[in-house]
């Protein structure tokens, strides 16, 4: 976008020169939120914009002669910059002339030595105006003031440039008056029409009546711009008729040549050679000057000649690198052709040697495109990822189009934000944690561990269990996780015959927006520890009473009287059982199988055997330290199952034969012996 205004020069302060948001098309109520600014090369800042209502006013009044000199346009340019998003417009202001300036001359007043005797039609060279006007409100014509021996005439010169000259139109008689007072006026073509004018001062002589003639009226060279002091542009020449000292010829520069370029340059005074004196320090690329021819008479005449010089540009000024507009950092997942800068480059040679390339190294994710002239944008051409690379050191290389090229380099530091786009990650899927059972509560299983390679919230891991039931608990009250370092503790003491392992789930989510997350899956095997005590399942006891076998009265060898069995609820070592026999009331007469349980007998039965026997058999584990339980188991020897199981004692000893009970038996024998003995005797008795 681009916008040009016309703005006539010396407008007062606060002055309206257009709106700039209406005159571009753009939302006036935006321009403070994107930080309207208006930027520009002067020193000073002539126009204002009102950010709120983008009306352009004028900021400090302009002088054009003072800002723009001899030029014949005379434009200001200055770039609108807008952020978010950042654009750029150009706006050039064109300064209009008005006529405040009066044509003036270089010198208060000006004298003129005209011998006596010259005839009528004599010219004398009168000074230029200067007025800095451009076009008609620049001088346009002389007057001199009425006398009956001179009159003004306009003469051309070569290049069309006119300039005013006192003609003789009546003899002088020096006699009758010595000196003639005139007064030039110059006029410029403004509405209303300003003027100056410098006295005259006609001096009459009566010698020397032939003045210097230069061969060319216009003299033109060419140099270069970085010709050094004493580099010759130009000679001139010029002959006087006269002889003696009135035809010696001293050149000089005319007073109407300006004091910075009679500094610029040096004229030998007899042989009329122009030469630079020091640096060329000039914009214009054509220089005009005067050059004076005046003979040494003892009224000495003169003659001027224009000599006019073009400088030609070398390459003697490299690019200039600004950096209007700097966004750093930026994000890492900006897109690309996202605008990180803007850049002006310049370079303040005319023609090819003010052309510039520019660029940037080639492995970088950036990008320079053109904007407006001299103007280039640094946008993202890739994907950025701050994780491998947080910021880019990116070095502008502009060089000129010049013969050798000059070349100037900037270098920018971009600064990569981070985002959050990395979730946590575990070094691995899964991991087995193996833990003893009965362990204390809070007891530390394990820690797990996840990296984020974010930075700040983004790389800040906090770990939690995911929600499960763990044997129809819910696993919170199995187990707790640390927020901070993923550490993981025992909530309850685990018991290996109830739950032998389980799985669950730690999520580790970092602290960006929006969280990211991942899971590690923990695999929980809990050990045994021997606190099962073995458990007999046969023969059974109830209600503390000795459980009995029968036994045949006369067994052979290696019958099975029982088998006990036994069950532990531990695992591996410590459910292996052995069976061993505590106590036996005969020693001789069983035997136990350590690794099967049966009770056999040794020997045969024997009738002299005892009838009961008791046995205390010892079922123990393999455990560290080994527990054990035990069965007594009672055998009663006979044939076929009493009606009454006998009893048992302790000692396991067969009953004495005089018991209470025994003499009882024996005393009722006897009796009904004697009573039956009684009877048949009295059967004998009676049958005699």
């Amino acid at each position: 976008g681009q916008v040009v205004y016309s703005i006539a020069e010396e407008t007062e302060r606060g002055a309206s020169v257009g709106n700039i948001a209406k005159d571009l098309g753009i939302d006036a109520a935006t321009l403070s939120a994107r930080k309207c600014r208006m930027i520009t090369g002067s020193s000073k800042q002539y126009f204002y914009i009102n950010a709120s209502t983008g009306a352009l006013s004028v900021n400090e009044p302009i002088d054009r002669e003072q800002l723009c000199e001899l030029k014949s346009a005379c434009l200001l340019s200055y770039e609108l910059v807008l952020e978010n998003p950042l654009e750029l417009y150009r706006m050039e202001f064109k300064v209009l002339d008005i006529n405040d300036n009066s044509p003036s001359f270089s010198l208060s007043d000006y004298h003129i030595n005209v011998p006596e005797f010259l005839s009528p039609g004599a010219r004398f060279t009168l000074p230029n105006a200067q007025d800095p006007d451009e076009g008609t409100n620049s001088v346009q014509n002389y007057t001199l003031s009425p006398d009956e021996h001179f009159h003004l005439e306009m003469q051309t010169r070569g290049d069309g440039s006119k300039y005013p000259e006192l003609v003789l139109k009546k003899a002088l008689d020096r006699e009758q008056q010595a000196t003639h007072r005139l007064v030039l006026t110059a006029k410029d073509g403004g509405d209303p029409p300003k003027s100056g004018d410098v006295p005259v001062i006609v001096t009459v002589l009566d010698t020397n009546d032939n003045a210097p003639e230069f061969e060319h009226s216009v003299y033109r060279a060419n140099i270069l711009e970085n010709s050094p002091s004493g580099t010759l542009v130009v000679q001139v020449h010029a002959t006087d008729l006269d002889e003696g000292p009135n035809g010696e010829v001293r050149y000089s520069f005319s007073n109407t040549t300006s004091a910075d370029l009679q500094r610029m340059f040096l004229i030998h005074p007899h042989t009329g050679e122009v030469t630079v004196n020091g640096i060329l320090a000039v914009q214009r690329p054509l220089l005009e000057m005067l050059i004076e021819a005046r003979d040494n008479g003892a009224f000495g005449m003169s003659s001027t000649a224009k000599l006019l010089v073009e400088i030609t540009d070398v390459n003697n000024h490299g690019p200039e690198i600004t950096i209007t507009s700097l966004s750093s950092p930026i994000p890492e997942d900006a897109v690309p052709g996202t605008v990180i800068a803007l850049l002006s480059i310049m370079d303040k040679d005319p023609g090819e040697n003010g052309k510039v390339t520019c660029q940037i190294p080639d492995n970088l994710p950036f990008q320079l495109k053109p904007s407006l002239e001299n103007y280039y944008s640094l946008v993202t051409s890739g994907l950025l990822d701050r994780e491998l690379i947080s910021g880019y050191n990116i070095t502008i290389t502009a060089t000129d189009l010049g013969s050798p090229p000059i070349t100037t380099q900037k270098t920018l530091w971009v600064q990569i934000s981070d985002v959050n786009d990395n979730p946590p990650v575990f070094s691995v899927d899964t991991f087995d944690v193996f833990v003893e059972e009965n362990n204390p509560l809070g007891a530390f299983l394990y820690q797990v561990s996840a990296s984020d390679p974010d930075i700040g919230e983004n790389g800040r891991v906090s770990y939690m269990l995911r929600n499960s039931t763990i044997a129809g608990s819910a696993l919170a009250s199995l187990l707790s996780v640390s927020l901070a370092n993923g550490s993981i503790y025992a909530k309850c003491a685990f018991d290996f015959e109830q739950l032998r392992s389980f799985y669950f789930q730690v999520e580790a989510k970092d602290n960006g927006s929006p969280a990211l997350s991942a899971a590690i899956t923990v695999n929980v095997y809990i050990s045994d520890q021997n606190d099962n005590a073995p458990a007999i399942l046969y023969p059974i006891s109830q209600n503390g009473s000795v459980a009995v076998e029968v036994v045949p009265r006369l067994a052979d060898e290696d019958y099975l009287v029982t088998k006990v069995v036994a069950d532990d609820e531990d695992n591996a070592q410590n459910a292996w059982l052995s069976y061993h026999l505590a106590h036996s009331s005969d020693s001789t007469l069983f035997h136990l199988a350590p690794h099967s349980g049966e009770l056999r007998t040794t020997r045969s039965l024997r009738s002299t055997d005892f009838l009961k026997h008791k046995v205390v058999v010892v079922v123990r584990d393999h455990g560290d330290p080994p527990l054990s339980s035990t069965v007594t188991v009672g055998i009663l020897l006979a044939d076929t199952l009493p009606q009454a199981l006998p009893d048992f004692d302790d000692s396991g000893e067969p009953p004495p034969l005089l018991n209470a009970t025994n003499i009882y038996l024996i005393v009722s024998l006897a009796c009904v012996s004697c009573i039956f003995a009684a009877f048949l005797l009295f059967l004998a008795i009676v049958r005699l």
